[in-house]
């Protein structure tokens, strides 16, 4: 789903989609906009459409379905990703299909305000120590673990100098993302791609 959490798809007219899938779709919304504490499973299965009973025969509990939302939200991400940089890019392209990723989910028009990463804005909600934030700090981890990828390719025989950009421009994505955040729109991510460019231009 993209920054914004939007539905993966709009009901036809014949068939409702699955519980679970209207489920995850109106939790994912609520919890984007009004947080996670916030959303009580009542207002879940109000927007779902479904009963109570409906919900936790799909999940165990709130928490069960706080780690499908981060989880959807991370297989999301990687999906928009893999299209957005193709089979064989270039390794530049490749750094730069990352910010693209985040400023395609911070520009997506689907009714619903931007209000930055949703993944760091669940995680900023939990305790340390809480197993969600592990599963956003192994997403990002994942981000990086690509965009060095791509660096090692683009300076073979320089491990180091690969894994110390990697860092830089991992720390500069997610900085920019956080006041994009704050400010509602991609601009500050539009202006780290470019410094990113600049910096790529260079090694």
């Amino acid at each position: 789903m993209t920054e914004r959490q939007q539905a993966p798809g709009t009901p036809g007219a014949g068939r409702r989609r699955p519980a679970r899938e209207r489920i995850l779709v109106a939790a994912g919304r609520r919890f984007y906009r009004d947080g996670v504490t916030a959303t009580g499973i009542d207002t879940i299965t109000a927007e779902a459409g479904v009963a109570k009973m409906s919900l936790y025969n799909n999940f165990s509990s709130k928490s069960d379905l706080v780690r499908a939302y981060l989880d959807g939200r991370h297989e999301d991400w990687l999906e928009r990703y893999r299209a957005r940089v193709g089979p064989s890019p270039d390794p530049r392209d490749g750094v730069l299909a990352v910010f693209d990723t985040y400023i395609d989910g911070a520009d997506s028009g689907d009714g619903e305000d931007f209000r930055g990463c949703g993944l760091l804005n669940a995680a900023g909600e939990m305790p340390a120590g809480h197993e969600g934030r592990t599963q956003v700090r192994r997403h990002k981890e994942e981000v990086e673990r690509l965009i060095g990828e791509h660096l090692r390719a683009l300076l073979p025989g320089w491990p180091d100098t690969a894994r110390t950009t990697a860092r830089h421009v991992a720390f500069l994505l997610e900085g920019a993302m956080v006041r994009a955040g704050l400010e509602g729109d991609s601009r500050c991510l539009r202006d780290a791609r470019s410094m990113a460019e600049e910096m790529l231009e260079r090694v």
